[in-house]
């Protein structure tokens, strides 16, 4: 009886071991029947082509090349996010093929005796076959960067392409490690759109809807250009979208009188381009006359715009002429700067403390020496000057190293201003950095702390109004990258939905 009933499951094995083998090799013979057949037929032009493309994918070089490629070409967030996307999406994909598929399944490379030799690399790769990582960086680019862009995507897709097809074309490869390769860095792609979502995939702030004038060809608008901004190339390109509009390019001193010049005449919606501090003047001017606010993104960072979801100036212009709009929050302080009693307004983050002085030395050495370098210089040097705030906030007498409000709950801070899911959500995301030692530790856990977190060194809470008292003469605060001098006391609150700003309720 014991007999019988051990040779059932070892019969049964003996079956399924060979099913597994039969199968396997009737993969391994389709895959070497297709690659002889690659191998030996005639592809007219790839000769001189297939071969240097296979090379220059060599360590993914030729795909760094293409990310900088769409950078300098693209000139816009969204061929930013593409490029990084597709970098970050091959290193997975790279990662995963080396360290994983290569150690799990050592297989031989192909014979080359069916390869001409003018096809052969000059270096044969001297690893495993199994699985392409060729194949996968290519796909896991290609993949990340149509995420982002799907215009740059079907201009990267055949090069992928290519240099995948080039892997069996020259030999180095198995059509099947080819197939494989292709499909890990498809999916390393989608793994890091699992960690780090699409612009695609998160919340539109594109509430609440608000009537505004539909404006076909920008009739009567006036669009102010701030020409420090670096505007003026991206002027040209509102001109040929909307050619009844008027357009000022002013140097940067004129910007307010021009932009209170265009809102007192006949303009039925007034436009702005530029950076966030330009586009914070034209918020308060169309708030004063009542009038729907056009931002056409043309400063170095543009947070407003893209959080509003605008990330250039078509999607400005398809909304000018459907009439789309949107209604949002301005944050205020009272008194603003200049020592009226007018209130100040900010589209993204007010601060008191390291950050003004941060700003104020930046501006001073970015003329000389360039914007990043003057950032790193300007922190050092503030950070090691350990002036601390002293005021009072919410009643109580404290010593900080920041204070910020922001306009609406950022999502994450991290090293610069995250993204915000709602631009009308009557709240202020505040946060404070206590004062003590090390405020460069203090400052960086402040920065990757979410909202509503707390720490002997750091608080943040959601709230609607702050008042901060007993300010010293001479302390500086910033607002939309502005800098002006606080006066001793304030109140920082929100105009809620007081902002009406043209937006596309459906983004392409």
């Amino acid at each position: 009886m014991s007999d019988t009933s051990s040779a059932v499951p070892s019969a049964y094995n003996q079956v399924r071991t060979g099913a597994r083998t039969g199968l396997s090799a009737l993969l391994a013979g389709w895959d070497e029947q297709v690659f002889r057949s690659v191998a030996t037929r005639h592809w007219p032009g790839a000769g001189p082509v297939l071969p240097r493309l296979s090379r220059s994918a060599n360590h993914g070089l030729l795909w760094f090349g293409a990310a900088a490629g769409i950078v300098a070409l693209g000139k816009g967030a969204r061929s930013r996010r593409a490029a990084v996307r597709g970098v970050a999406s091959l290193a997975l994909a790279s990662a995963a093929v080396n360290t994983l598929g290569k150690r799990a399944v050592r297989r031989h490379r192909p014979v080359l005796d069916a390869v001409p030799l003018i096809r052969q690399l000059k270096r044969q790769p001297f690893t495993t076959s199994f699985p392409s990582g060729h194949a996968a960086s290519a796909a896991a680019f290609a993949t990340g960067v149509a995420m982002e862009s799907k215009g740059w995507g079907a201009v990267v897709a055949p090069l992928a392409a290519a240099v995948a097809v080039s892997r069996v074309y020259t030999g180095a490869h198995y059509p099947g490690d080819v197939l494989v390769g292709a499909a890990l860095g498809v999916g390393a792609a989608y793994a890091v759109r699992g960690v780090v979502p699409t612009r695609s995939q998160m919340p539109s702030p594109g509430r609440p809807y608000a009537e505004a004038p539909a404006l076909p060809g920008g009739k009567d608008l006036v669009v102010v250009v701030n020409r420090a901004s670096g505007s003026s190339g991206t002027a040209t390109l509102v001109r040929d979208a909307l050619p009844l509009a008027e357009i000022v390019e002013c140097e940067p001193q004129d910007v307010e009188a021009e932009l209170e010049k265009a809102a007192a005449g006949p303009c039925v919606a007034l436009g702005v381009m530029g950076g966030d501090g330009t586009i914070n003047r034209a918020a308060a001017i169309a708030v004063r006359y009542g009038l729907p606010l056009a931002v056409f993104p043309g400063g170095t960072l543009n947070h407003f715009a893209y959080d509003l979801g605008i990330e250039d100036v078509y999607d400005t212009c398809r909304a000018l002429v459907a009439g789309d709009a949107v209604r949002v929050d301005l944050g205020r302080f009272t008194p603003g700067p200049g020592g009226s009693g007018a209130p100040g307004y900010f589209l993204n983050t007010f601060s008191l403390g390291v950050y003004p002085e941060l700003v104020r030395v930046r501006e001073h050495w970015a003329p000389r020496i360039g914007g990043w370098p003057a950032g790193v210089l300007a922190a050092v040097e503030v950070l090691r000057a350990q002036h601390q705030l002293r005021a009072e906030f919410e009643g109580r007498q404290r010593s900080l190293w920041l204070l910020f409000a922001g306009n609406c709950i950022y999502q994450r801070m991290g090293p610069t201003p995250g993204h915000r899911h709602d631009l009308a959500d009557g709240l202020l995301d505040v946060r404070v950095v206590h004062g003590g030692r090390m405020p460069g530790l203090r400052l960086l856990a402040a920065m990757l702390a979410g909202p509503l977190s707390r720490s002997p060194v750091h608080a943040a809470e959601r709230m609607r109004r702050v008042r901060i008292g007993d300010i010293a003469p001479g302390t500086p605060l910033a607002f939309d990258g502005e800098v002006a001098e606080s006066p001793r006391a304030l109140v920082v609150d929100k105009a809620i939905e007081a902002l009406t700003v043209y937006r596309p309720q459906a983004l392409l």
